[in-house]
């Protein structure tokens, strides 16, 4: 774990310190003093070769400092820096850090240098990006020998002013989709159902209210069709419904997530090859937590409502049968054709729970729901669908400002015969191999009885065999980073 802090402070005289310049060479107030009690190290470093924005030099033991090494950090484009930029750069020095050796820096402010934001800004969103990109998943690795192990311990970034408001949300969201990836990285023998939703319990003590229903409840209000993907494990199955009341609203925003912790298939098994990563389909239910962490965190100020559905998908001589029909809480009946198209299941009878319920202003719902998504965005962009057009352009709009990418796919009456069942009001898979994720969504769009509603396809997203921008190969946290950004530009109190 690379502790990372943002704070007032002066340049340490030892150690290593990261100052700033532009492409073109011109120095921040931090570099600048440097500069001079070096005898014009750093003029004489830049100007021996072309510059780029996020270029890294090392300038080990410097004349005239007690510093180990002195690293300038290239910032600035043609265009104009985005937040986003800002925090990529962040996360590119935790690698070049790494790749140096380095167990601790210092981060100097960039004032003395225009790169399109305020200094205290930049050094927060510097701070987030490196929140983001540090993260690591290793706590079932066995202690490692020192010379083994990583040499980054920590980052101080310094600001003249610190915009605290600013760096507590981005240190909230940071935090919060690092605990998500933390939840989408365990294995299935650990977090089960009932762990997930203890975990969601314990948003308790940052003000969420949360409640947890259970199979006898969820028997009573006649979720069949998530009680039918449960019964094939012995593990029980969950709702959670958690509440931040950050303003008083009479229809809150609500976010819902699949919650799978481990997806076999049922008794339509799953290929062997790969199956151990099904420990992710929960990452829509992760989001969500994630979501409601960051909201409560930085206290915004929103009625906001998560609920998510936790089971385990599982063959058993007591597992869901293809051919069974369920009927949903909403009153519809279905034919399960595939046990592997179990996640619009388990998010028929929570959408409509959470309609009939809360009668929210609009309803978001994040799963890993279908290969086909796969197959048509890769893994660069989740698929969006939406019943209504400013709800999706405003998703959009968060995503492309986090670098969360959302791409929009149809739905509409022509999808919905798709799912047309000869014995059941519908079924569960669509036709064959053709658009399995708009099927998908035309049946999710059954239960939301016309509210505003998208539903984000993050199969490609939640998971990365590669290494990204702003995090490690592995889980990703997507979604906690949009929706908080949908929340704070849109439905918080005081905005449109």
């Amino acid at each position: 774990m690379v502790d990372i802090s943002l704070e007032r402070g002066e340049i340490p005289s030892s150690g290593t310190v990261v100052v700033t310049a532009t492409p073109t060479a011109m120095l921040s107030a931090a570099a600048a003093r440097l500069d001079v009690a070096s005898r014009a190290l750093l003029t004489r470093a830049l100007a021996a070769g072309p510059l780029k924005h996020g270029q890294v030099l090392h300038l080990a033991f410097p004349p005239g400092l007690e510093l180990d090494a002195v690293l300038v950090l290239i910032v600035g484009k043609p265009d104009p820096l985005s937040e986003l930029d800002v925090e990529e750069l962040g996360a590119k020095l935790v690698q070049k850090l790494r790749a140096f050796g380095i167990a601790e820096a210092t981060v100097a402010s960039t004032a003395g240098i225009d790169v399109g934001h305020a200094p205290a800004a930049v050094a927060a969103h510097l701070a987030a990006g490196a929140r983001l990109r540090a993260y690591g998943f290793d706590r079932y690795k066995s202690a490692r020998k020192d010379e083994d192990s990583p040499k980054l311990k920590s980052i101080r970034f310094l600001s003249d002013s610190p915009d605290g408001a600013l760096a507590l949300r981005l240190e909230a969201v940071a935090e919060a989709a690092c605990a998500a990836r933390d939840l989408v990285s365990e294995p299935a023998n650990v977090l089960t159902p009932a762990a997930l939703a203890e975990a969601c319990r314990g948003l308790g003590d940052f003000g969420v209210e949360v409640e947890v229903l259970d199979r006898a409840e969820l028997e009573r209000l006649g979720m069949r069709a998530l009680l039918g993907v449960a019964q094939g494990s012995v593990q029980p199955p969950f709702v959670v419904v958690m509440r931040w009341r950050g303003a008083d609203s009479d229809a809150p925003l609500a976010l819902v997530g699949k919650g799978v912790c481990f997806d076999t298939g049922g008794i339509s098994l799953k290929p062997g090859a790969g199956m151990e990563d099904m420990k992710f389909d929960m990452g829509g239910a992760a989001a969500v937590y994630g979501t409601m962490r960051a909201l409560a965190r930085r206290t915004a100020a929103v009625d906001v409502v998560g609920v998510v559905g936790l089971v385990e998908n599982m063959p058993s001589g007591n597992a869901q049968r293809p051919g069974d029909v369920v009927t949903a809480m909403s009153g519809t009946t279905i034919e399960v054709i595939n046990t592997d198209a179990e996640g619009r299941l388990v998010l028929a009878d929570v959408l409509w729970y959470t309609q009939e319920r809360f009668k929210p202003s609009a309803i978001v719902d994040l799963a890993t729901l279908t290969g086909a998504c796969v197959v048509a965005l890769g893994h660069e962009n989740a698929g969006l669908f939406a019943n209504d057009d400013t709800l999706a352009s405003r998703l959009v709009g968060a995503g492309a400002a986090v670098g969360e990418g959302l791409w929009r796919l149809p739905m509409g009456p022509a999808y919905a015969k798709h799912i047309e069942s000869p014995i059941a009001d519908i079924k569960n898979v669509g036709r064959a191999r053709e658009a399995g994720a708009s099927a998908g969504a035309v049946f999710l769009e059954r239960f939301v009885n016309g509210r505003p509603w998208a539903h984000l396809d993050i199969a490609g997203t939640a998971w990365s065999s590669r290494d990204l921008p702003l995090s490690p190969k592995g889980a990703t946290g997507f979604g906690v980073r949009l929706l908080e950004r949908l929340v704070a530009e849109h439905y918080e109190t005081g905005r449109a």
